[in-house]
């Protein structure tokens, strides 16, 4: 049986090879191999290569529903690769976004990747801040809306996202935690739609909110 971290780089070569085909496949693999050490980083317990490959299944289902044409599913492939790469949860808000996409646009331009691809993975990845900056676009609908598929996960796996992003701010205290926690998921829930493509909208958005209501409920009641 594969490996789901073999299977993680088995995906990211054959995007990296329409991504960069003059680089070659050590470049590619270089890459890869860094990436992966990236998400696999001891600090993470959400922010890990299960997220990743939850986002990459999100980018999937939007493509197979038509809700992204091929060329659109590479670029928010690549945006997902490199959305989460630099992770500390202990950083100032929006560092880790901004850390993340100067890394993304840096070894992207190393592989040789065409400036306008660098600029839409670049936009992505900033647009993951808040899920609300950032142009709107085939791919950067499909990232933001493959980002929060978490939040329409089935009951069993948010409540796992739950305890994991817990775990990784434990060194926050429970009431400090809570308050921000209100802060971050609030807005979503009073947002008038979740997602921005039909597909997710229609698929993920009525279990995202029941999910999302449940939580703030009982974040409330704490």
């Amino acid at each position: 049986m594969t490996h789901p971290a073999e299977a993680l780089l088995d995906r990211w070569l054959a995007d990296a090879a329409v991504l960069a085909p003059a680089a070659g496949r050590d470049l590619w693999l270089a890459e890869g191999s860094l990436l992966l050490r990236g998400w696999s980083e001891p600090q993470r317990r959400y922010h890990t290569t299960e997220h990743l490959t939850e986002v990459l299944a999100a980018v999937d289902e939007l493509q197979a529903a038509g809700a992204v044409d091929a060329d659109a599913a590479l670029v928010a492939r690549a945006v997902a690769w490199y959305h989460d790469l630099a992770y500390d949860p202990r950083a100032a808000p929006g560092s880790n976004e901004h850390r993340s996409a100067t890394l993304a646009r840096d070894h992207l331009h190393r592989l040789g990747v065409e400036d306008h691809t660098v600029d839409a993975v670049e936009a992505g990845v900033l647009m993951t801040l808040d899920h609300e900056a950032g142009g709107r676009g085939p791919a950067t609908d499909a990232v933001h809306d493959a980002d929060l598929w978490i939040l329409s996960a089935p009951p069993e796996r948010y409540a796992a996202y739950r305890a994991q992003v817990r775990e990784e701010y434990a060194h926050v205290p429970d009431d400090a935690f809570c308050a921000g926690r209100l802060a971050v998921m609030g807005p979503l829930a009073d947002r008038g739609r979740l997602y921005r493509t039909a597909h997710a909208h229609e698929r993920w958005g009525a279990r995202a909110r029941a999910n999302l209501q449940a939580e703030l409920a009982e974040l409330r009641r704490t």
